[in-house]
């Protein structure tokens, strides 16, 4: 069977799901998207991690069945996994923080790199499983600052413990495929590299889009790190339809898909985080602005980009809403939810703006 790059609601009609840190920004959207088709979620995480959040604002857990569990504690993770009997598992569960890795490296391993080993022994107990795909990260390469981007065979490194764990996490999901996932009667194992997700509903302390919101709403100016760090940015959807696009490869035609994959944006949308900033203030208006925050600040990557050469070959996957889309977007959801709207209903209409045509509502 041809794969194809579309989202199939069809397919995920009826499917049982098993995911890992629904509670999250991208876990919250993600879990809309998969009731919006049909499918049976199970939810697996730490309650949600900021307030406000976008999982209670958008009343996620209507749709779904919400286990507020660590997936550090592989007892509990493996009951949880086992009596949902999954067909398709996703795991997003992550410390995801740069700076938070380095108040908290124990705690950032323990979940990234042990995290995803217990959900793996999990999924080998799990005979109804047939794919499953782990979420890592762009920071997973080892960093040499170069001009184009990295492909999924290059060497898995990371400066800092957040990347390093990724990094980890993808030796990890790699030995595990090798060693226990070969075979028609086993899972197909993926993992999936995002860059930099941005989109609305996400609060979380120590990433832009956030910290630009939080301060053009007091009337303050955007404090900003490293204005020159380019990063690809991408708006939350994009990759979110990567994994689904990636799940459905899996259980079609595995020995295709069982392998490691990039989502990122266009190389045009590869900007500086100054772009980003000023793009952001005058979309918000107010006499937003920014300056430099001078202060002492951690080890980040100075130029980091993806290359979806094999996502668009392979999967027949591609981006489809341009950096400024992305980023007018982001503003008119925060100012919806200022206002006041339902965020459910919101958060729909988003999804459907998004897939297009392609989307069609479940029965």
């Amino acid at each position: 069977m041809s794969i194809s790059g579309d989202v199939d609601p069809a397919f995920w009609a009826g499917k049982r799901v098993f995911l890992t840190g629904h509670t999250g920004f991208k876990g919250s959207w993600l879990s809309l998207w998969l009731q919006k088709m049909g499918a049976h979620v199970t939810g697996f995480a730490l309650t949600p991690p900021t307030t406000p959040s976008l999982f209670e604002e958008a009343r996620v857990v209507g749709g779904m069945t919400s286990i507020i569990g660590d997936i550090r504690d592989r007892e509990v993770l493996e009951r949880a996994l086992l009596a949902a009997d999954p067909e398709i598992v996703i795991h997003m569960a992550a410390q995801p923080l740069v700076r938070a890795s380095y108040d908290d490296p124990v705690g950032t391993y323990a979940t990234n790199v042990m995290g995803t080993v217990h959900l793996l022994e999990a999924v080998r107990k799990a005979c109804g499983v047939r794919a499953a795909c782990v979420v890592t990260t762009d920071k997973c390469y080892e960093n040499r600052e170069w001009a184009w981007g990295y492909r999924e065979d290059e060497a898995m490194g990371g400066y800092d413990p957040y990347s390093n764990s990724k990094g980890c996490a993808e030796l990890v999901t790699s030995a595990y495929r090798r060693s226990f996932f070969g075979g028609a009667s086993k899972a197909a194992i993926a993992s999936a590299r995002a860059g930099n997700v941005i989109g609305g509903g996400d609060w979380a302390a120590d990433r832009l889009i956030p910290d630009i919101l939080r301060a053009v709403e007091k009337g303050e100016p955007v404090l900003i790190r490293n204005p020159l760090a380019i990063r690809p940015w991408q708006h939350v959807l994009e990759p979110l339809s990567g994994y689904l696009t990636l799940c459905q490869a899996l259980w079609h035609d595995p020995a295709v898909a069982a392998d490691a994959w990039n989502f990122g944006p266009r190389d045009e949308d590869a900007q500086p985080v100054q772009w980003i900033v000023e793009r952001m203030c005058e979309a918000w208006g107010d006499s937003a602005g920014w300056t430099r925050d001078e202060s002492v600040q951690p080890h980040e990557a100075h130029y980091l980009k993806l290359d979806i050469s094999k996502a668009r070959a392979g999967l027949h996957w591609r981006p489809r809403w341009s950096l400024g889309t992305a980023l007018e977007s982001i503003v008119v959801w925060h100012r919806a939810w200022r206002a006041g709207d339902d965020m459910h209903d919101y958060c729909h209409s988003e999804l459907e703006r998004f897939a297009g045509a392609r989307f069609v509502h479940a029965a």
